[in-house]
């Protein structure tokens, strides 16, 4: 009965190992960008950062001041 044990559990990998083996399967199918659309992705996000940043802080202000008028 113990060599039934052993016999079944060495057949199946444990979940590590089927999950590594699953990423890096899905790894393989991605298509990476080249490093020319990494650099254009990454300036499209610093612009678009700094314009909601922006766009943030004027509307903080803008509630800050009302808030205060409102109050005063």
């Amino acid at each position: 009965m113990a060599d039934n044990k052993k016999k079944s559990t060495g057949k199946r990998p444990n979940a590590i190992t089927r999950w590594w083996r699953e990423t890096l399967g899905e790894l393989r199918k991605v298509t990476w960008p080249t490093p020319m659309e990494a650099w254009q992705l990454t300036k499209v996000v610093i612009v678009v950062m700094i314009g909601m940043s922006a766009i943030l802080g004027i509307l903080d202000f803008a509630f800050t001041r009302l808030i205060s008028w409102i109050l005063s």
